[in-house]
């Protein structure tokens, strides 16, 4: 990074963040004489034996209660993990054998330093180090879980064999301090997570003991890790989802993993560490503040993770903990649509706190098949499905349902302290429309690291298919126009003026001045013939003074019509742009200012008629590289070519800009599909 940057960054800090990292820069330097090199002996010298035994907590759990679905759908994933298949983001690892290049990144074909003091290494550094996501995720040890499991379910040696000689192999490559996977403190917290599960379902495996507990290999790596995230903790504006990562981390594996000395005083300070962020990093309404919906779901994974490792072992985190958690699944179970998917806000890498299934199933039906089964499920959730293997073993563990606190007794619909509002049509034969508009604040802490430049905008959807889709994340590091694209403002469905963002960026995780918004009304919500919307943001106030604009949305319920009117109140005239990011089912055929849009919905088309502010010249734009603009990405590191409809034009201050979509309830008979009507797919 410039000296720029680090400026920038510098600018973010707080007093006590300066001297925290001073701190930690200092231990990195001391620690440099103890980087152990692949090959080399471990000298760290631990007690000769364990101070207490490791408690798998599973006896009597019944096999036969997880369902055939569930099972299958394990073992297919786990075979294919002997064979080396798994899947993370955007593509299929055909390598992960039982001795794989723990450094290698399939996206660049750029291998990452193995031998490197792992704090000499920059891993924002694409032409060094790779993609580094790429190069972490199968070392947070997913796919070995999953084998776990899979043997757990059917006492097949193959499997323990596999996950033994992965996790060996991992273990000699990565010696202490050595390499990029000791670079960052929330993949040595879900790493941890994992261990204790891998040694939890290989319990019955004759060799399981001398693979953990008797191995002075396994005990010194784990002193190692836990070592780690006891001096080198996230804090200050970087104290997001990976501080919890990294105390749930330690809280696990000392509960579950109480061998040394410091075991009780790291389990300890896990345990306030966690107590404190629960309360810090969740809204009373039950949305986590990062506001991006996929670190709700990781956050929430993590904080059951520790809350049953705690109950297992007899150290609870208390009815407050579970409060919490039981706040974060309601609030999961109000603002997912129809087929189970939740909001696309802010940035989302499918980051997963535990996984025993599927790496590509939605993990939102375990979350709530978890909530009902430790609080029950309110009357107004959403069906829930059968449990999956995790909420099963959790539930078992736990040996009892969790305090809940007050819940609501109807679907909320506006978090307004998250600054999140759904309208929801339900009525009559049309299947549900589901509309998030969004005027919350801009992230969390001073860096709001994984915000968008997105306030007041909205995401559409009719039967679980996207209208007005919110195109994604698709990046991180290594491609910072792209990185930069999907998180501007034209790139959500918003209005643009003078070419500029809402929010000032000052870095892919950085933004220096972000927009504040406020909700004006909000009315209908839990009912009756209209639900409306009205919000407002300052973010173009830098370039006039008082500069606002608002935007209210009013959905018709019965009747398919969402209304859609922006006011721009500012002085003098100025460049404007508004975009509206049509999902990848969605076809249109635009002509001037009407757009004819039909989409499959399986058994059927539907169409709508959306009416574009006549102030604006319209143009569609799709899959468009320089500068980008037309994407759509369906998951972390994908991207595929999509729709936008762009309306482009000069506004004085005071001008409204009206938007009406009606969608045809009728829903058509399926039609051969002609060249105007291909459908575009998400595909990997």
């Amino acid at each position: 990074m410039s000296l720029s940057w680090y400026l920038r960054r510098l600018s973010k800090m707080s007093p006590a963040e300066v001297s925290g990292r001073l701190r930690d820069a200092w231990t990195k330097r001391r620690w440099r004489g103890r980087q152990v090199r692949p090959g080399q002996p471990d000298p760290l010298k631990l007690c000769g034996r364990n101070i207490a035994p490791f408690t798998p907590g599973l006896a009597g759990f019944d096999r036969g209660q997880v369902p055939a679905g569930v099972t299958a759908r394990i073992l297919r994933t786990a075979d294919a993990a002997l064979e080396g298949r798994f899947r993370f983001f955007d593509r299929e690892w055909e390598s992960l054998s039982e001795d794989p290049d723990w450094f290698f990144d399939p996206r660049t074909g750029i291998r990452s330093p193995q031998h490197d003091y792992a704090f000499d290494i920059d891993h924002r550094r694409v032409e060094s180090a790779g993609t580094v996501k790429y190069v972490w995720e199968p070392s947070r040890h997913h796919q070995i879980t999953v084998v776990a499991a899979a043997y757990f379910l059917t006492g097949d040696a193959r499997y323990a064999e596999f996950a033994a000689a992965q996790l060996q192999s991992w273990l000699r490559e990565n010696p202490f301090l050595s390499g990029i996977h000791w670079t960052s403190g929330i993949e040595i917290g879900i790493r941890l997570i994992s261990w204790v599960w891998i040694r939890r379902l290989l319990a019955d495996w004759p060799g399981v003991e001398a693979l953990f507990d008797e191995s002075p290999a396994f005990r010194r790596q784990l002193h190692h890790h836990q070592e780690y995230l006891a001096r080198l903790r996230s804090h200050g504006s970087s104290a997001n989802n990976h501080v919890i990562a990294e105390e749930a981390g330690q809280f696990a594996a000392c509960c579950a993993f109480p061998f040394f000395p410091e075991s009780q005083k790291w389990r300890s300070h896990a345990a306030s560490a966690l107590q404190r962020e629960a309360r810090a990093q969740t809204y009373a309404s039950g949305l986590n503040r990062e506001l991006a919906t996929s670190y709700h779901i990781l956050v929430l994974e993590l904080f059951l993770a520790a809350a049953v490792e705690g109950e297992t072992a007899g150290h609870s985190l208390g009815s407050d903990f579970w409060h919490r958690i039981c706040d974060m699944t309601d609030a999961l179970a109000a603002i997912i649509d129809v087929r189970g998917r939740p909001p696309r806000q802010g940035d989302g890498d499918q980051a997963r706190g535990l996984v025993l299934d599927d790496p590509d199933a939605n993990p939102c039906p375990s979350l709530l098949a978890t909530g009902a089964a430790f609080f029950g499920a309110c009357d107004w959730w959403p069906g829930t499905a059968n449990p999956d293997l995790r909420t099963l073993l959790w539930r078992h563990l736990a040996g009892r349902p969790m305090p809940s606190g007050a819940r609501p007794r109807s679907t909320p619909s506006l978090f307004a302290d998250a600054g999140m509002t759904l309208l929801r049509d339900r009525s009559g034969t049309a299947d549900e429309i589901w509309c998030r508009c969004d005027h919350g604040p801009h992230g969390f802490l001073s860096i709001a690291a994984h915000a968008h430049a997105d306030a007041l905008s909205v995401e559409l959807r009719c039967g679980g298919v996207e209208l007005l889709a919110d195109p994604g994340t698709y990046t991180y590091q290594g491609e910072a126009e792209w990185r930069s694209y999907f998180r501007s403002t034209i790139g959500h469905n918003c209005l643009e003026l003078d070419g500029m963002d809402q929010s000032v960026s000052g870095g892919p995780f950085l933004w220096l001045k972000s927009a504040r918004s406020e909700l004006v009304s909000a009315s209908g919500l839990e009912g009756g013939p209209e639900a409306v919307w009205c919000a407002a943001h300052d973010g173009y106030a830098r370039l006039t003074p008082n500069a606002r604009h608002q935007r209210s949305v009013r959905l018709i319920r019965g009747s398919g019509r969402i209304l859609i009117e922006d006011f721009v109140q500012s002085a003098g005239k100025h460049g404007c742009r508004m975009a509206f990011h049509l999902g990848p089912q969605v076809d249109c055929y635009l002509d001037g200012n009407v757009a004819q849009l039909s989409w499959d919905t399986g058994t059927g088309r539907r169409r709508a008629t959306m009416r574009l502010p006549e102030a604006l010249s319209w143009t569609t734009v799709s899959g468009q590289a320089e500068p980008p603009l037309g994407w759509y990405s369906p998951c972390f590191g994908a991207k595929i070519a999509a729709t936008t409809l762009v309306g482009s034009g000069r506004i004085a201050g005071g001008a409204r800009l009206a938007t009406e979509l009606r969608i045809d309830l009728r829903e058509k008979t399926l039609e051969p599909a002609g060249v105007a009507d291909v459908i575009a797919t998400p595909a990997p």
